[in-house]
């Protein structure tokens, strides 16, 4: 697995003094979160699909090593599947997401693997080229007892499944929350005592844990157009001109707090609202000092690279993350009761 890469922010312009931010455990990045939320605007698709390209892209232009960028989804039972292989769909490596995840809350204590419906999820998932997870879980219409982790954590699942985030680490008005943040640091509460025994009872597999190989994997086509997936084209919006310059010549220092913010860029995308004059290939800008691979299609296969040892190395990690995302999850706590 690539080692971490690390990351300065710089402080915002408001502030005096204060050090330079580094973050040296940056593990992946999400490109949108439950941005499709209903059966009705999955128009939102390729947009999704080429905000992953374009940080793809800026990661193999600026950053040291490969960085996964994906998207977390929410569980529309409608189109979810239909998401998921349209993410890892095409022959444009950079707009190919690097993983999948959704945000499930089907497991609500007492519960298990059949009465979730987790089961038929494998079942769904049991052909999927990408690495997958869970980017939210913890139903909180019961006592949280998390016996999930022990599904999770078990060949039912880890064969198809890397893992998955426990939602959420700080304590909010939504009732999630695991640790109480204050003065004098952080303070877990019975949810926090419940995961991590879970954890601890049920730790994350090693080797393969059921995962097939690369040579076993069957790579998906693109979605048909449907009732549920009304999506007629797999083309993108081109990138901005101005996002394309960023990609080039780097972000520059951040304005701060103060600053006039980003959201809205000095260009637009060149290309139609229906999506008529759109791309489907875009540049490879990675950095051959790096070790990343991105490319602008000739691949119709899942995940980057096309010489041999790129895909050795993208086979090894993908093991690595269909065993690390628990693992994490331990060392996270593990941390978090060392400070207390």
């Amino acid at each position: 697995m690539p080692s971490p890469a690390t990351v300065s922010i710089p402080c915002p312009s408001s502030a005096n003094q204060c050090p330079n931010i580094r973050i040296d455990n940056l593990f992946l990045f999400f490109s949108g979160n439950e941005v499709i939320n209903a059966r009705n605007n999955t128009n939102a698709a390729p947009y999704i699909k080429a905000v992953t390209r374009d940080m793809k892209r800026y990661i193999g232009a600026q950053a040291d090593r490969p960085i996964p960028v994906g998207y977390s989804a929410a569980d529309v039972e409608e189109n979810i599947y239909e998401q998921a292989v349209y993410f890892s769909c095409g022959d444009d490596d950079n707009a190919r997401s690097d993983f999948f995840a959704f945000n499930d809350y089907a497991w609500c204590d007492p519960s298990d693997f059949m009465k979730s419906g987790w089961n038929r999820k494998v079942e769904l998932y049991s052909n999927y080229s990408l690495p997958i997870f869970l980017s939210e879980f913890g139903c909180i219409t019961n006592r949280r007892d998390w016996n999930e982790i022990e599904a999770l954590m078990s060949e039912n699942m880890t064969a198809v499944y890397s893992g998955g985030l426990a939602y959420e680490f700080t304590i909010e008005p939504n009732g999630y929350g695991i640790v109480e943040l204050g003065a004098n640091g952080a303070e877990p509460n019975d949810d926090f005592d419940r995961l991590a025994a879970q954890f601890e009872a049920h730790p994350a597999p090693t080797g393969m844990a059921g995962a097939k190989s690369e040579d076993e994997i069957t790579h998906l086509d693109c979605p048909a157009e449907s009732e549920d997936w009304p999506l007629s084209t797999n083309n993108l919006p081109e990138i901005p001109e101005k996002a394309e310059e960023l990609i080039q010549d780097g972000a520059g220092e951040a304005p701060g707090l103060d600053g006039p913010g980003s959201q809205w860029g000095p260009s637009v995308s060149a290309t139609d609202p229906d999506l008529s004059n759109g791309v489907t290939e875009s540049e490879d800008t990675s950095n051959p000092n790096s070790g990343s691979s991105g490319g602008n299609g000739g691949s119709s296969g899942s995940g980057s690279g096309s010489s041999n040892s790129d895909s050795e190395d993208a086979q090894s990690g993908a093991v690595a993350v269909n065993a690390a995302f628990g693992t994490v999850a331990v060392a996270a706590f593990a941390v978090l009761a060392l400070m207390n």
